[in-house]
């Protein structure tokens, strides 16, 4: 899989996508809509290259479940590969910021947990983890100003912001680089505020990127 990084008004480059790391209960709002506890580190799952919806379009709702739900998220794009990053050199590693959909099977969520089992089904199913075009990171000289936002069907459904995050983009770069061999094309899907929910066919999401009030990127996606 492939996405695009935004040089200029008419020129993009294309980056193939290797792994994608996704963070669970990063924001302290949507922990506790989750009933769950602020965790003391990084909350790490993954997802297929082949689950991502590059650039928006139509996410399939599976037959396997009744209860999807959205999560709108700040996704960083690895530029470089990165191996035992530290909080002095982090930011060096990232070529630029998108925002993605984490679409989740709540109710196999739930099953999963309620076994012990992994999440692999509920979260990385084909087509749940749309993601917009990426902005580089030397165009954001604050990304902890960095906002998200999701509506459905022209209703806010979700917002918050970077700064908001239990654990920040360096962070978790730091964390991932001690464990996992980062590489130049991964994407990090960094958490998702409070107002997760349902959505059904038809619906049509439309998740923004903002630096302060000002939008920088918008994904466009139909449930069908």
């Amino acid at each position: 899989m492939w996405v695009s990084l935004r040089r200029g008004p008419h020129v993009s480059q294309e980056l193939s996508v290797s792994s994608v790391y996704c963070i669970g209960l990063n924001y302290a709002d949507h922990a506790a809509e989750m009933k769950s506890q602020r965790p003391d580190e990084p909350v790490v799952f993954l997802k297929p290259a082949a689950s991502l919806v590059a650039g928006g379009g139509t996410v399939a709702h599976p037959v396997i479940s009744t209860d999807m739900h959205h999560e709108v998220e700040l996704v960083v794009l690895v530029g470089q590969d990165a191996p035992l990053l530290t909080l002095a050199n982090a930011h060096e590693a990232i070529l630029g910021y998108g925002i993605g959909l984490d679409m989740t099977l709540r109710d196999r969520q739930q099953q999963a947990k309620a076994k012990g089992q992994p999440w692999a089904v509920a979260k990385g199913f084909a087509q749940s983890a749309p993601v917009s075009a990426f902005i580089p990171a030397e165009q954001m000289p604050d990304p902890g100003a960095l906002g998200l936002q999701l509506l459905v069907n022209g209703q806010p459904r979700q917002q918050g912001h970077a700064g908001q995050m239990l654990f920040s983009v360096p962070e978790l770069l730091v964390y991932l680089s001690s464990i996992f061999s980062l590489r130049r094309g991964d994407l990090i899907f960094t958490g998702t505020p409070a107002g997760v929910g349902p959505v059904k066919r038809g619906d049509q999401l439309q998740a923004r990127l903002l630096h302060g009030e000002t939008p920088l990127l918008q994904l466009d996606v139909e449930i069908v």
